[in-house]
């Protein structure tokens, strides 16, 4: 299907999956708009952020951990930007006509790979003027998971010093940030020269190559006596470095979807999932709010090219990748 593709009334264009497995499952066709409860409002969805979870998700990993019933055709996306075009009868928040972004996961009216996402009132937030829609439509997914591993997982505490491991990808990118305004020491590891420069941007003085350097002895160099905490946004053999230079009461944790998994000997490192409520958001918001903290946005794709997005998630690439809906 084309870009130029005009849906039949009450229909909306949409990337959707009938079985779960590879990238090659998704395929872009009409489905129903979704309709919109008394508590919910209907977005005309302008970007969708795309997110390292969502392969685990279109693989099904999420059906089968949290054993969940399954209809398809389903629709992928956690997060996006747009606007209200439908509320609810006890929506007083929100007007038609608003430019918002909202989070989705495991939304059960479908996720935002569609020209219409249904969401409840709860996840859905105000535009700040610090973002534009694009950054907007990747923000709220990769920004919540990072918030929710620094501050409720890790319990990050100005004047802790954190290791923040795939700092230049999406949630690291993110996290970076949030352990600054928190006032942690940060020591990031960055995928490439362009990952480091990038995060280097940021006012990150402890930046290191994860595929070039000797990150033990990097990491020993900014804390000699270990970190307190660590949040792994990625996996691999870089993840036995980083336990090997924590503290031995230090906290570590990671966003499920992170594979191959971390392990140690002699530190748990504890799973969570990034899931959103109005708390959290109205959390990430105020940190956003004044370009306090930035999205990075490195490639943007058509929603009829979401498979080739997918393939894009297992290369190379700098904060986030986004589809943009027309």
């Amino acid at each position: 299907m084309d870009s130029n593709s005009i849906a039949p009334a009450g229909f909306m264009k949409a990337a959707v999956l009938h079985a779960f497995g590879n990238e090659h499952q998704l395929a872009t066709e009409f489905i129903p708009v979704p309709d919109v409860g008394e508590d919910e409002v209907l977005i005309k969805v302008e970007f969708a952020g795309i997110g390292q979870w969502d392969l685990f998700e279109r693989q099904g990993g999420y059906a089968e951990m949290l054993n969940m019933e399954v209809e398809f055709p389903y629709v992928l996306g956690s997060e996006g930007s747009g606007t209200i075009i439908s509320k609810g009868e006890n929506v007083n928040e929100f007007e038609i006509g608003d430019k918002v972004m909202a989070a989705g996961f495991l939304n059960p009216k479908g996720g935002f790979y569609a020209e219409y996402a249904t969401v409840d009132r709860k996840y859905v937030t105000l535009v700040p003027a610090s973002l534009n829609a694009q950054e907007a439509g990747g923000i709220l997914g990769v920004g919540i998971t990072a918030l929710r591993g620094l501050e409720d997982v890790l319990q990050l505490q100005k004047g802790d010093s954190v290791v923040i491991l795939g700092a230049s990808g999406g949630v690291g990118y993110i996290a970076v940030q949030l352990a600054r305004k928190i006032g942690a020491r940060v020591f990031a590891i960055a995928s490439g020269a362009d990952g480091v420069g990038m995060v280097r941007n940021l006012g990150v003085e402890n930046v290191a190559d994860g595929y070039a350097e000797d990150l033990l002895a990097a990491a020993k160099a900014a804390e000699p006596e270990g970190f307190d905490a660590a949040l792994l946004t990625a996996g691999g053999e870089v993840t036995k470095t980083v336990m090997q230079s924590m503290k031995k009461d230090g906290r570590v944790a990671y966003p499920n979807g992170v594979f191959p998994l971390p392990t140690s000997e002699n530190l748990k490192a504890v799973a969570y999932n990034g899931e959103p409520d109005a708390d959290i958001i109205s959390r990430l918001v105020h940190y956003v709010k004044n370009g306090n903290v930035k999205a990075h946005v490195d490639k943007v794709f058509p929603l009829e090219q979401a498979s080739a997005a997918h393939v894009a998630l297992q290369q190379h690439y700098l904060g986030k990748l986004v589809l943009e809906i027309k």
